[in-house]
């Protein structure tokens, strides 16, 4: 059984993983905690894209925007390859292991 990549990192930047059955507290808080990263990302990109329709945008709001889009960018795709790692062990199993 591979380990769950968690929507968090560690101190240093580290992937952290879970092992188990995905039916803890912590594989529940996880699934939480993804949901809302998803979430975030949807509201930001509505900002991002009523951002840049304005004909007046500073430096500085275009530099705070790619800085939030860049973490929202980094925690759907942890999110994206902690899903598609499930699914494919979900797969293995169903399949037998093949």
């Amino acid at each position: 059984m591979a380990g769950r990549l968690l929507p968090w990192t560690t101190a240093e930047g580290g992937p952290c993983y879970l092992v188990g059955d995905g039916t803890g507290y912590v594989s529940r808080m996880a699934d939480d905690i993804e949901a809302v990263q998803l979430d975030m990302a949807e509201d930001l990109l509505g900002h991002a894209g009523a951002l840049l329709a304005e004909r007046r945008v500073t430096h500085g709001e275009l530099h705070y925007l790619a800085q939030r889009l860049t973490e929202s960018l980094r925690d759907v795709k942890r999110v994206a390859e902690s899903r598609g790692a499930r699914l494919a062990e979900d797969k293995s199993r169903y399949r037998g292991g093949d």
